[in-house]
């Protein structure tokens, strides 16, 4: 569980060498120790009153893109920059010339010389490629259709919290191999956890980052394996993770993926199958009925909640890196 509201202010911790000015646009290109000290940060935060937090981000503005619809991404960044000291200025792909025919390279461009740092929501990940090629501020990629870091920093912050360590957990992930899948088992690799995707055929997740994983895995114990079978992928897992069946592009394909993922629903049974201590994790919005069923994602087992609240402290922690 999160610690409560009182529990002692510490310091926010070292900031690690290789994450200042660094963008983020995958965990990928990043080393087992920068993750590790994102986590130790992000512990801390957790822990600390926000009205103690150390004023990390004072005097920066950070520029928070929103091409894709985001509750979550919003609030969290937003909450977290403000407690560091920092302010958000928050632009919808509408407001802005780039989603009215100006170039990536020119709103790079512009916004480096007016910000301290980007954070994009997308589709595409080409288009924070582009982006990160031409800014000279850090970029921060919020989410892709390939990957979803931010997101999985709080993932393992969870699974930290409930377990007291991450190396040598298992997790399944339980539906379409999408960005959080991805993402998921690339902090799995960097951190130690081995992490079985259950997915039907034709929604594997991408199989060079899988290939990734498990070569990241043997230096660090963790790794990435996917099956079709959501009952072995289960077994003896900490975590049940699973994320909707529909994502934003694939409305017109909706009742075809129905078909296809229905027996790849979180239910009671599923979880019965999996460690006596497991948790289940979502990193919503969810569906209730389809990838999960009400009762799982609001019952004892579910750390969803906690989940979702570490998205503040996971991208405040990684701010707090880059930019401090």
């Amino acid at each position: 569980m999160i610690p409560p509201a009182h529990a002692a202010a510490r310091d926010f911790g070292p900031v690690h060498p290789a994450l200042a000015g660094a963008s983020v646009l995958s965990l990928m290109e990043h080393s087992p120790e920068a993750v590790t000290a994102v986590l130790e940060s992000a512990s801390v935060l957790a822990h600390t009153p926000r009205r103690a937090w150390p004023q990390l981000l004072s005097g920066r503005m950070i520029a928070l893109i929103f091409e894709r619809p985001s509750t979550r991404t919003r609030v969290s960044f937003e909450v977290g920059i403000s407690h560091l000291g920092g302010h958000a200025l928050v632009l919808a792909g509408r407001d802005m010339q780039m989603g009215r025919g100006e170039t990536i390279e020119d709103t790079a461009l512009v916004l480096s010389r007016m910000v301290d740092a980007i954070v994009l929501r997308t589709g595409a990940h080409e288009t924070l490629e582009e982006l990160d090629a031409h800014a000279t501020v850090p970029v921060i990629n919020s989410l892709s259709y390939a990957h979803h870091p931010c997101q999985a920093l709080a993932d393992a912050l969870t699974l930290r919290q409930r377990f007291g360590a991450l190396s040598g957990l298992r997790v399944a992930y339980v539906g379409d191999g999408n960005n959080c899948c991805a993402s998921l088992m690339v902090v799995g690799a960097l951190t130690g956890m081995q992490v079985v995707a259950a997915c039907p055929a034709g929604y594997e997740p991408d199989p060079e980052v899988v290939a990734w994983c498990q070569r990241m895995g043997q230096g660090t114990g963790g790794g990435a394996r996917v099956t079709d079978d959501a009952y072995a992928a289960v077994t003896d897992a900490h975590g049940i993770y699973t994320d909707t069946w529909i994502s934003m592009g694939d409305e017109d394909q909706a009742d075809r993926r129905r078909r296809d993922l229905d027996p790849y629903r979180v239910d009671a049974e599923l979880v019965a199958a999996a460690a006596p201590d497991a948790v289940v994790l979502h990193c919503l919005p969810a569906h209730h009925g389809e990838e999960i069923t009400y009762e799982v994602l609001h019952g004892p087992r579910s750390a969803v909640w906690d989940q979702a609240e570490n998205r503040i402290y996971a991208q405040a922690s990684l701010l707090g890196h880059i930019l401090a």
